[in-house]
């Protein structure tokens, strides 16, 4: 069987908000990628036995007193790096060059003009002006370190592309991984394929093949309980381990009190046609009782994650004899939960790898940690699971916790259920649910003034969110028809009790997450 990760690129973050697409951009050449921090040790580095190594962009500047910078040995590796951005800069730098604040900075599309074809822009026309790329930077290089060269140029930027005449040391002062960026994909994939030597061998065929050997293995003659949720997340992870230990598999469905409307009939239906032995846990009161009284979200996260545990070890303890707990988490669970300048700027919590007890007696199984959504779902594909559960739109783990702002009360919570059902339903009616990638309602901590029937209420607002993306690690809101939102928006005032206000989410990620807390 072939080894998935034997041939692995490192993408090291400088807090650019565009990193992930750049492992999104080299998964789709079909090669592994791992994120890690700028200032990982140097050591996790050799060991991974990457080949190749990509710089990120980021916020600072090179000549900072504090900015972000790597070990030194990441060029002696004998490994192809590639800068992007303040990649490149911090590469010129470290190695010998200059680099200064720019008279003309670029901030959007510009017209490359490349100089030398023979390695990132192999294939690609050398013409004046002929490729439109994306450039984001206030800085320039000056002075070329020793033995450098200019590969390409903009009007305002005389290194916009640069290599080493004999090493394998790549720099772009554009963003490849960004769409706007006509060439991006050419110049990735000849970075990997000929600079790197990578063959195209990470795919969900091969990726479903060895995790479910190394599920077997890791389990030996244990057994295993799954979280969970009817998710396609959860479902795949269920499916997968499923198909490397069989009966010794027991999915355990938690109704946390924090479901949408009529979701554990929908759940319960959806995994009886997978044939997967489930039990279900009514813990409804037991999550409300301890989420009384809690407003923060970060809060909300933590008791969340940690009473999941207790409740899947009281039913591990049940069914008798379980080692192991399987959990549904991705990849941008784990980018978004480890911040690249570490626990002080992370995002959020996630309840999968945020939430859990420092001391948790069930081992865990994250057979996904590795996937971003979409991988996820060509797993689902692969699986043989219904497209109408493998497209299902994603519910986070907190459930409605993170989207009743504020503190929650059942009143509230059954506000909210029957305002995201007004959406999902429209949303299905229209067809606009397949076309885009989540779309839900949020309760709101305020309360406005109205007039119903020639009189003064003081109730509620619910917003509700749309958005279109690939991975949630970027996302744009979705521009439905105004027909379809006065729909929504009706249709929630005249049913739901309590709402006299709805709002419409035009926020994209960044600089906003997808879900409100």
């Amino acid at each position: 069987m072939a080894d998935i990760h034997n041939q692995k690129i490192i993408i090291l973050d400088f807090g650019s908000q565009t990193t992930q697409l750049i492992a999104r951009r080299v998964r789709e050449e079909k090669v592994y990628c791992e994120i890690h921090p700028f200032n990982v040790n140097i050591e996790k580095v050799k060991a991974a036995s990457p080949m190749g190594i990509i710089l990120s962009g980021g916020p600072a500047s090179v000549y900072d007193h504090d900015a972000p910078a790597i070990s030194s040995e990441i060029f002696e590796l004998g490994v192809p790096v590639l800068g992007i951005c303040y990649g490149m800069q911090l590469t010129c730098r470290m190695l010998g060059g200059t680099v200064e604040r720019s008279d003309h900075r670029e901030y959007g599309p510009a017209r490359l003009a490349i100089r030398d074809n023979s390695v990132l822009f192999h294939g690609l026309s050398m013409a004046p002006d002929t490729h439109k790329v994306w450039m984001s930077h206030g800085d320039r290089i000056e002075e070329l370190p020793e033995g450098f060269l200019i590969t390409a140029e903009s009007e305002t930027c005389p290194v916009a592309a640069m290599r080493h005449s004999s090493r394998p040391i790549y720099g772009v002062q554009f963003h490849p991984e960004v769409v706007h960026t006509a060439i991006g994909s050419e110049i990735i994939a000849n970075f990997l394929f000929r600079a790197c030597g990578c063959e195209p061998s990470w795919t969900m065929h091969s990726f479903v093949e060895t995790v479910t050997e190394e599920i077997r293995q890791k389990v030996g003659d244990g057994r295993v309980i799954c979280a969970l949720s009817g998710g396609v997340d959860s479902t795949v992870t269920a499916l997968l381990i499923n198909r490397a230990i069989g009966d010794r598999l027991t999915c355990i469905f938690v109704n946390n009190g924090l479901l949408r409307k009529n979701e554990a009939e929908t759940v319960l239906s959806f995994l009886e046609q997978l044939k997967l032995n489930v039990q279900y846990v009514d813990a409804a009161d037991r999550f409300l009782g301890l989420l009384d009284g809690i407003s923060d979200p970060e809060r909300k996260r933590k008791i969340i994650g940690e009473e999941f545990i207790h409740v899947f070890e009281e039913e591990a303890n049940r069914i008798g004899e379980v080692d192991f707990l399987a959990q549904g988490t991705l990849y941008p669970d784990v980018i978004e939960s480890v911040s690249f300048k570490g626990p002080s700027a992370t995002i959020k919590s996630h309840h999968n790898v945020g939430g859990l007890p420092e001391i948790m007696k069930l081992e865990l199984i994250e057979p996904l940690r590795e996937l971003f959504k979409d991988e996820v779902r060509k797993v689902g594909e692969e699986l043989g699971m219904p497209s109408d559960l493998i497209y299902r739109h994603p519910f986070p783990g907190p459930g409605l916790a993170i989207r009743t702002l504020g503190t929650i009360t059942p009143e509230r919570l059954d506000i909210l259920r029957e305002a995201d059902a007004i959406v999902l339903e429209e949303m299905k009616a229209s067809g606009w649910y397949a076309r885009v990638w989540q779309s839900f309602a949020v309760l709101l901590p305020i309360q406005t003034v109205g007039v119903m029937g020639d009189e003064r209420t003081y109730d509620h607002v619910v917003a509700f969110r749309c958005v279109d993306s690939l991975d949630a690690m970027t996302a744009d809101w979705t521009r439905l028809p105004y027909e379809l939102m006065a729909r929504i928006s009706n249709r929630i005032i005249n049913e739901v009790r309590g709402v006299n206000r709805v709002c419409y989410d035009i926020s994209s990620k960044p600089p906003a997450t997808i879900e409100w807390e």
